[in-house]
């Protein structure tokens, strides 16, 4: 197999090399990240200059751009073929439930998927406390692993995207995997207002994670509770269950 990897937190996170690592074996590994970590940047395009690509090691390319630049230049110029996985990851933090149009992570493998291969996202749902050294990064290799080579072989959907979230805690205390739905996630808010050196107001934005909503079999609230969540997301973003009824009313005027 040929297998594009990538991320958002950048070509020398842990992820990435405890993603490399966890693939070893099942085919040629191709590494395009970006250069420095570009974390919720969602599925941006650098459209209007240059992206400059430099490769740092075997097989290894840094991409001065986001994360979707980086599988598309990874699709285009530097996989002699076609690849039969994109993998992005693995994330240092969940990204769960409404995540995925945020994430960077997701982007990078909805990417691929848009290009028709078969891509996975996966994060390590862990505390920003907890020290990067500490965390259970071979769980989440076990369990990305595994993922692809039950999946390698398989009848599988044009265009599969798979968000991928692993509690980090050891192998033998996960719950199981459980194939789920998004649920939703709300976070704290913490718009703080500043002003820089040109007297112009500033805010941070975001704020700490605040809650799950309390759907039973949702992926926040499986993850939460010790289990590997699995979600298969569409490419196709309409609101299928609204088509008739928007129909209906604006025939109406």
């Amino acid at each position: 197999m040929l297998l594009l990897l990538s991320n958002d937190d950048g070509i020398r996170a842990p992820g990435i090399r405890a993603l490399k690592n966890s693939l070893m074996g099942l085919g040629d590994i191709r590494v395009v990240a970006p250069f420095t970590e570009q974390s919720a940047k969602s599925h941006s395009l650098t459209m209007r200059e240059p992206v400059a690509v430099e490769r740092v090691r075997e097989g290894e390319w840094a991409v001065h751009g986001t994360p979707a630049d980086s599988v598309y230049v990874g699709l285009h110029r530097v996989c002699e073929s076609r690849p039969d996985w994109v993998v992005s990851g693995i994330n240092r933090g969940g990204n769960l439930c409404s995540d995925v149009h945020y994430s960077g992570t997701v982007a990078a493998a909805r990417e691929g998927a848009l290009h028709d291969v078969p891509s996975v996202a996966v994060s390590l749902y862990c505390q920003d406390s907890t020290p990067v050294e500490a965390h259970h990064w071979a769980t989440a290799e076990r369990i990305t692993r595994k993922l692809i080579e039950t999946l390698s072989g398989r009848d599988l959907v044009q265009g599969l995207l798979l968000n991928v979230n692993v509690p980090d805690v050891p192998y033998g205390a996960l719950k199981g995997v459980r194939v789920c739905p998004l649920g939703r996630r709300f976070y704290a808010t913490k718009a703080i207002e500043g002003v820089d050196n040109e007297g112009r107001t500033t805010y941070l934005i975001g704020g700490p994670h605040e809650r799950f909503d309390d759907r039973p079999g949702t992926d926040g609230v499986l993850a939460a509770a010790g289990w590997v969540t699995v979600t298969p997301l569409p490419l196709l973003a309409t609101h299928t269950d609204q088509l008739r009824a928007l129909a209906d009313w604006l025939d109406e005027t």
